[in-house]
């Protein structure tokens, strides 16, 4: 009986032994992935951001041979301006950009609140009638110095949207060189031979003489079809997170995330953060 006794204490022992031992293994393999995934996903591109650019890119790339706009610019200005396609105007209206009636649209619209409680902005048909449009937009005599740049200059025109006033907020121009970069967009840009740049730059100064001769004077100005983009930016400083963001700016961790594209609450110092528009 003391035999068995013994031995069935024995055995309890040594299945409590190993129960410890496999939750300490389990334990350190479970720790040992979260540690993989946390670190792999900084900086990742989020999947809605690389669906929106394959979805538009070729869009994006025609309009760049056309004009010379890169196409890595108007991508990232789409993604910013429409939240990788999830903004009110985008979903509802095929408005990418923020394109306002401004006094020529013969089109379909929709009031929102922006500069005014009821502003009236553009329906588009369709996403690519949006970015065709934006292009047109740029066709004003304040934007014609970028298209004497490089069609693959993209920080040359990050930097001359921000000095022709497209933006208000200093830091644009960082805010679409990182995104370009982020997501490899300068991939789609394209060069051209001196020959072709000469042919394509007399081709948008007509395009720029003739808008201007047709639109009439009292919608001439570019705040009333696109007001400056107002961008509210912040850089990423050490022990940083998206919920001391949101408290120090007074707005929501969701929101945060939408307007950049995140999927997950990792930061990475430095990064550069849309916080509202």
């Amino acid at each position: 009986m003391k035999k068995f006794f013994y031995g069935m204490i024995a055995l309890m022992m040594l299945i409590t032994s190993c129960s410890s031992r496999r939750g300490t293994l389990s334990s350190a393999k479970s720790g040992s992935n979260s540690k993989t995934s946390s670190s792999s996903s900084i900086g990742r591109p989020s999947m809605a951001g690389n669906d929106y650019i394959a979805q538009y890119k070729d869009i994006a790339i025609a309009e760049m041979n056309k004009y010379g706009i890169p196409a890595s610019i108007k991508l990232a200005q789409a993604l910013l301006e429409s939240g990788n396609g999830n903004s009110y105007l985008a979903r509802e209206a095929n408005n990418h950009f923020g394109i306002k009636c401004g006094g020529v649209w013969k089109g379909k619209s929709v009031t929102r609140p922006d500069d005014n409680i009821n502003d009236c902005f553009r329906v588009y048909e369709n996403p690519e009638q949006s970015f065709k449009d934006h292009s047109e937009f740029l066709l004003r005599p304040r934007y014609s110095g970028l298209f004497k740049l490089d069609k693959n200059d993209y920080k040359g025109w990050a930097k001359g949207l921000k000095a022709a006033g497209y933006a208000t907020n200093p830091r644009y121009p960082d805010l679409l060189i990182e995104m370009i970069e982020r997501y490899h967009l300068d991939q789609y840009d394209r060069g051209e031979t001196p020959k072709e740049k000469v042919v394509r730059e007399e081709t948008v100064k007509d395009e720029i003489v003739q808008h201007v001769q047709e639109t009439p004077p009292a919608v001439v100005k570019t705040e009333e079809i696109k007001s400056p983009v107002a961008m509210r930016i912040h850089e990423v400083k050490a022990q940083e997170t998206l919920y001391s963001l949101s408290k120090l700016y007074n707005v929501s961790v969701e929101q945060i995330k939408s307007l950049n594209g995140l999927t997950d609450e990792a930061l990475s110092l430095g990064q550069l953060l849309v916080i509202s528009k």
